[in-house]
């Protein structure tokens, strides 16, 4: 009895790790929205690592993490390096390469609490109304990934953190709009208004 229950269990391992072998080594997951605001303005907020706090979901998770800055501002090889709480973990992301208002990619690498590495690209396409923004996360699958997509919708998920970002981003981009034209409206309103009150010329 003993050897047939080892037996199956046996049988039982080696299916599953058969399957779990079979499922696809990498991923790609895309996601796109449109952002009523020239493309400069979310290029800048992506191109910047500093002003990822504003937009990124995975800055959201711990707003009170440790952040550090290397390198250039922004643009290629500015670096960000994070350490939060047990959700952020800790991590590095470095902008690999930069085309202004066009294209960006990015090294997303997360060191804890899973170790992983992934590229990110964000795609700045013009349109009537603003810019349509694409953002893609590709890379590999560890064996326990591939394990763990047998029972849950890693795709969903990490669908789900891109939405939330491009969500974020289209709210501060199309806020940053509406504020300069505020802006630009109380400009022309006080030159006006000099114009009017200057005494006429003799």
């Amino acid at each position: 009895m003993i050897k047939r229950i080892s037996l199956a269990l046996g049988v039982a391992v080696v299916g599953f790790a058969t399957l779990v072998v079979s499922r696809p080594s990498a991923y790609r997951t895309e996601r796109a929205m449109p952002i009523a605001a020239p493309a400069e303005i979310p290029f800048a907020l992506v191109n910047d690592p500093h002003r990822w706090r504003l937009w990124s979901p995975w800055d959201a998770v711990d707003p009170g993490m440790k952040r550090h800055f290397d390198g250039p501002i922004a643009g290629p090889d500015a670096v960000y390096t994070w350490s939060g709480n047990a959700r952020a973990g800790k991590g590095r992301m470095t902008v690999l390469e930069s085309r202004p208002y066009e294209f960006i990619r990015v090294r997303f690498e997360r060191l804890a609490p899973r170790p992983s590495t992934s590229t990110l690209d964000f795609t700045f396409q013009p349109t009537a109304e603003g810019v349509l923004l694409r953002w893609s996360q590709e890379g590999q699958l560890s064996w326990l990934d591939r394990a763990r997509s047998l029972f849950t919708d890693l795709e969903a998920r990490r669908g789900e953190e891109l939405e939330q970002g491009l969500k974020a981003l289209v709210a501060v981009s199309e806020t940053e709009v509406n504020n300069r034209r505020e802006r630009d409206a109380l400009i022309k309103a006080r030159s006006e208004e000099k114009a009017q009150q200057a005494p006429p010329p003799p």
